[in-house]
Formats: structure tokens, C-alpha cells, sequence
């Protein structure tokens, strides 16, 4: 036998004899249900308990601009659970009803997200402004807000026309690109994935652009036991956010005025011509809208866990901020009272225990 013809022999002689030893592949058992850092909700880890009063409506919030003696005035109030989240798209709406065709200084009530947010869109188009407010952050109902960027709790389907929605819509679409340009540790504002428990279509191009990236999860595979959505949106540690927004509004010329308006017959005497009304529940009272009333909202802030990167809605909301673990869950309609009760703080922490996730081993 040749040399080539022995190495080809012996090489198919080590294969079959390979083949005859090799042991048939294990079956791979299936991995363990995914974990996730667990949020300690323990009652030795409260460090402060909150309310705030959502401003709700069923026809979703107001932007609409209407004369007040010899001023236009234009009102951005109602956003019930999406203040934060529609601040700046409903500031836009606002100021393309108020800014053209009119000139000189304006006048801005309120002083939270809304409020805000409206000055400086104000400020950047050259106008002159003065908020005019009674509460100044950290004493807003902005404030207490959780901060998540997708608008939730704003309207009925069945209570609002085709033209709200197109409003809704636009400052939808431009809010979604704001917060866009404002993450960064200095602002406070980061994208985090979240969990949450509606797993079904959403219904609209409006709604699904605040969940990137949405994908459904079974039970099987989900660190909750349970199926869930998981979505990437962003969120805003809102303290540190209204104390830049507040900064950068001073810092453009901007001037605040604490100031209470019992009777729309006081904003009339007021030197500014335009006057946007960013009262929120305020206006309620203030310009007799009897359809907007509160929903409270009370929340339970736990010391910080660096280590949780996650954030869920599950019949309640945790949201992981630099300031507190926000546990929340509660929607009290008709509530004016902003003031936490024993009973429902228990209730937020009993069910953040029956939620949290399967803890990952150390």
C-alpha cells in the first residue's frame, strides 16, 4: 500500500472508530425562569410617603385659546396621568395658538411641568415672560409625579372627537422627540426597559411609539412568572428636571411672581396681553370647568437600589430613580385632598411583595 492510500485508510479507520465511542448528546435541560434584581420592600426601607392630585378629565386635557377682556387667553390644563409626559407637546399646541399673530410680554399661570414647559417654548420663540404662580417647585403637584414617559390615565374613548385626538396626536409625536434630546445625568431623564401587564394590541401609532422596541414575553420566560409586554421609554427624576427647567427659565430673563388669581376679573389686570393658563386643577375652580376633578395618586419611595435597571407596571408601578424606589398603584377619583392614608400605603406595599421579581442568585 502507497503512503497516500494508507494515510486516506488509517484517517477513516480514527472516524469510525470516533463514531463507534461517542456518546449520545445529553438533553439540555431548560434554564431557569430569567431573573432580576429584587426591589427590597421592606417597611424599614420607607423614607417618605407622597399624594398628588392628577388633574383628569374624560375628554382628555384643554388647549384652546378663547378672548378674556382685551387679552388672549389660551388655556393647557387637564392631562390627568400624562403631564409630565405630554408637557411638551401640548406647549407647543399652546404656543402656536397664542404666540402668532400677537406681540410683547406673556403672562404663564402655574408653575409645574406644564407651566414650565410653555415659558420656555415662549422664551424661544423671543417673547418675554412672567409665571405667575402660588406654588413653586418642590411644592407642585409636578413634583410628585413618577415621571414615566408614556401618557397614561389622559382620556375615555368614548368622550373625545376626532379633532382632540389630532391634538393628542401632535404633542404625542413631539413630546416623544423632547425627551429624546434631554437624556443625560445632568437632566435626570434615561431610558429604562419596563415590564407591564398589557399584553394585547396597542391600539394606536400615538400610544405604540412610547413603547420601543415592544416585545411580549410568555410566562415561561418571564421573571415575573406571569406574561408580560417589555418596552424600552424613558423616565425623568422629575425634582431634578423642574429645578433645571426652573434655572434655565430664569437664566433666559424670565421672572416668577407668587401670585393666588381668585376670578378670571383678576388676570385681566395683569400688564401682559397673551396669558396661557397652566393652573392644572386649579381651573376647576378658577374658570369653572366642573369636569375636571382629581385623581390621587399616593406612593410609597423606598431608599435607593442602585442595582435596579428595570421599571414595571403590574397592577402597581415601581419606578427606580437616584432620589427613591417610587412604589404607586393607587387612582382615587374625586379625592381634593393631597394627603396619604395608612390603609392604602399598606395596600402599595402588599402589592409590590406579591409582584416583585424572581431574584437572580448571588
Amino acid at each position: 500500500m502507497d503512503r497516500r492510500r494508507f494515510l486516506s485508510a488509517s484517517a477513516a479507520s480514527a472516524m469510525l472508530a470516533g463514531c463507534a465511542t461517542a456518546q449520545p448528546p445529553l438533553a439540555l435541560a431548560r434554564p431557569a425562569r430569567p431573573c432580576l434584581p429584587r426591589v427590597n420592600v421592606s417597611e424599614e426601607r420607607v423614607i417618605r410617603t407622597v399624594a398628588g392630585l392628577r388633574p383628569y378629565r374624560a375628554g382628555g386635557f384643554v388647549v384652546r385659546a378663547e378672548p378674556l377682556g382685551d387679552k388672549l387667553l389660551v388655556h393647557n390644563y387637564g392631562h390627568g396621568g400624562g403631564g409630565i409626559t405630554l408637557s411638551w407637546g401640548t406647549a407647543r399646541l399652546a404656543a402656536d395658538l397664542g404666540l402668532p399673530g400677537t406681540e410683547g410680554p406673556v403672562a404663564v399661570l402655574g408653575a409645574g411641568i406644564v407651566g414650565l414647559t410653555t415659558a420656555r417654548l415662549a422664551q424661544d420663540r423671543g417673547r418675554p415672560v412672567t409665571i405667575y404662580a402660588a406654588a413653586l417647585p418642590p411644592d407642585t403637584t409636578s413634583n410628585i409625579a413618577g415621571g414615566q414617559i408614556v401618557p397614561a390615565s389622559v382620556f375615555e374613548r368614548d368622550a373625545v372627537d376626532a379633532a382632540w385626538r389630532a391634538q393628542f396626536d401632535a404633542a404625542c409625536a413631539y413630546s416623544w422627540r423632547r425627551w429624546q434630546l434631554l437624556v443625560g445625568a445632568d437632566t435626570g431623564v434615561r431610558w429604562l426597559p419596563t415590564y407591564d401587564a398589557s399584553t394585547g394590541p396597542i391600539g394606536s401609532p400615538a400610544m405604540a411609539q412610547f413603547h420601543a422596541g415592544r416585545e411580549i414575553i410568555a410566562a415561561a420566560d418571564s421573571p415575573f412568572g406571569r406574561p408580560v409586554a417589555r418596552f424600552q421609554t424613558m423616565y425623568v427624576e422629575v425634582g431634578r428636571f423642574l429645578r433645571l427647567l426652573t434655572a434655565e427659565f430664569l437664566g433666559a430673563g424670565g421672572r416668577i411672581a407668587v401670585r393666588r388669581f381668585a376670578t378670571p376679573a383678576e388676570i385681566v389686570g395683569l400688564p401682559e396681553r397673551t396669558v396661557f393658563n397652566c393652573t392644572g386643577l386649579g381651573s376647576h375652580e378658577l374658570f369653572g370647568d366642573t369636569d375636571l376633578v382629581p385623581k390621587r395618586g399616593q406612593l410609597a419611595v423606598l431608599l435607593p437600589q442602585p442595582e435596579i435597571d428595570y421599571a414595571y407596571t403590574l397592577g402597581g408601578y415601581m419606578f427606580p430613580r437616584a432620589d427613591g424606589i417610587l412604589l404607586g398603584g393607587t387612582w382615587e377619583r374625586d379625592e381634593w385632598d393631597a394627603v396619604t392614608t395608612p390603609d392604602a400605603i399598606a395596600g402599595i406595599m402588599a402589592l409590590h411583595r406579591r409582584i416583585n421579581a424572581r431574584d437572580c442568585p448571588t
